[in-house]
């Protein structure tokens, strides 16, 4: 089996860990678009916000550095233990502040009911307890178990979803017999904080399932490791609250200058560019153990300009897909009163694309152990969003907010290449990169501005599509399918 073919066949198994929870929480977007009025859903978006900037900021960058430790030190065990000791201890900290002063960061932080953000706390400890356990099967290569952990994680989120928001509330009409508990509750409690319950359930036995592993992990903790974990990890840290401001930030800030209902619209829509994360998440989840493992190879260069070559054909293509047939998607996934923001879906998908070169690019600085110039680069694509949004908002309302992830990120895809070039070369093949993005987005224009439901027109395009890829690539196909 050649390097790429084993590298593609451990992406496809950990992509199902990544593809398949996110595409279930794509198809309960309906369901919630449906249950919950916009402003409500801005409520729902809110409230995961949050929990993506708990979660980058309290991780503190260590799941990247438990990579690039466990592949570098000798003595393995060591890393897994003070990187879980580590987390454990910073977890019971951070849920005894948050519980003890939970209605002073509830008013700071902007949630409507303290409830929420109790509910937050006790999901993010959760959540963060099991960063270690999830790494550690990615790096000792058990792609079998990660994966049904994370599937089981949102097979019973989504359970709990639907019995919540739709069975419950069935039963009710229908004089179905349900516990007094939930009949008791279910008239006064709003429907949004059953996602939040269900989530927190979904949470817990997750940890549950995981918690008998994590005995094994040993108690040693070295100092000295985690030091020089912690060096290579925070810029991490700091990059990843970045990103999670080039996601969020948006939503935060369209609150207040475009209210909630405009910014649950704009969020409902900015989930269908969520086909794109898929692609990108599935990737990096094999892509990270495998370019920490591949480094000391003597073709590392070669296989990591390929793997970029190939990421974009395949997401470039993926791309004019999700375009061509966006309003079917559309119709599917989200209530008929969502759908005035639609136009910010192709944007958001080609923002996307660049996040995931960006991550294809950035092995250049974690090899290097040079990860603070990830960091500036985060700290640059946040300034850019923040900028752009500060000062566009008011005049083109969440269109702004599309934009300014799409030159955020293809901003630090351009200074990360260019800085790349001089710390750790790669012969990567830019002008065949940049050749599908734009042919994909050249088509894509055409379906969605000129051909839209026409879906004839633009599955004839996603062939033309797929045959200049074929013909251009037919070498190198057949050097991945026949090896």
């Amino acid at each position: 089996m050649s390097t790429l073919q084993r590298f593609f066949k451990d992406t496809i198994i950990y992509g199902i860990a990544a593809v398949l929870p996110r595409a279930i929480n794509i198809l309960l977007t309906r369901l919630h678009t449906e249950k919950l009025e916009t402003d409500k859903f801005a409520e729902n978006t809110w409230y995961f916000v949050f929990a993506a900037y708990f979660i980058a900021f309290l991780s503190f960058g260590m799941e990247t550095a438990f990579f690039r430790f466990f592949s570098k030190e000798k003595e393995k065990g060591k890393v897994v233990s003070t990187s879980f000791i580590t987390l454990v201890v910073s977890t019971f900290i951070f849920l005894l502040v948050l519980l003890l002063f939970n209605n002073n960061f509830a008013i700071i932080l902007g949630f409507a009911n303290p409830t929420h953000l109790k509910i937050l706390t006790f999901v993010t400890a959760l959540d963060l307890l099991v960063v270690i356990p999830y790494a550690y099967l990615r790096v000792t290569n058990r792609p079998i178990k990660f994966t049904f952990y994370k599937v089981s994680n949102i097979i019973i989120y989504a359970i709990f979803n639907l019995f919540f928001l739709w069975f419950v509330p069935y039963a009710l009409k229908n004089n179905i017999s349900l516990p007094n508990i939930i009949t008791a509750s279910y008239k006064t409690t709003p429907t949004v904080v059953y996602i939040f319950i269900a989530n927190l359930i979904a949470s817990l036995v997750t940890f549950l399932m995981l918690l008998p592993s994590m005995f094994k992990f040993g108690f040693e903790f070295d100092k000295k490791i985690l030091q020089k974990m912690l060096v290579y990890g925070l810029p991490i840290m700091v990059g990843s609250l970045a990103y999670v401001t080039n996601e969020n930030l948006d939503k935060l800030l369209l609150v207040d200058e475009i209210g909630k209902d405009q910014m649950g619209i704009y969020a409902a829509c900015y989930k269908l560019g969520v086909f794109m994360v898929l692609y990108v998440m599935a990737f990096r989840l094999g892509a990270e153990p495998f370019f920490f493992n591949h480094a000391d190879k003597a073709n590392a260069k070669e296989t990591y300009a390929k793997i970029l070559t190939w990421f974009t054909i395949i997401g470039a293509f993926f791309m004019l897909i999700v375009i061509s047939y966006i309003n079917l998607f559309a119709g599917i996934l989200l209530a008929p009163e969502y759908f005035e923001a639609l136009a910010i879906v192709p944007i958001i998908l080609l923002a996307n694309l660049f996040l995931g070169i960006y991550n294809n690019l950035s092995i250049w600085y974690k090899l290097t152990d040079k990860t603070k110039y990830g960091m500036y680069f985060s700290i640059f694509g946040a300034a850019l969003t923040i900028t752009f949004n500060v000062i566009f908002i008011p005049k083109i309302g969440y269109m702004a907010s599309a934009w300014a992830t799409l030159i955020a990120y293809s901003g630090m895809t351009t200074i990360s290449y260019f800085y790349g070039k001089k710390h750790y070369k790669v012969p990567y093949n830019i002008g065949k990169v940049f050749l599908y993005i734009l042919i994909s987005v050249g088509l894509s224009y055409l379906s969605y501005y000129h051909f839209k439901e026409n879906y004839i027109v633009s599955t004839l395009f996603i062939i033309v599509f797929l045959a200049f890829i074929v013909i251009n690539e037919k070498n190198e196909l057949k050097t991945i399918l026949t090896k």
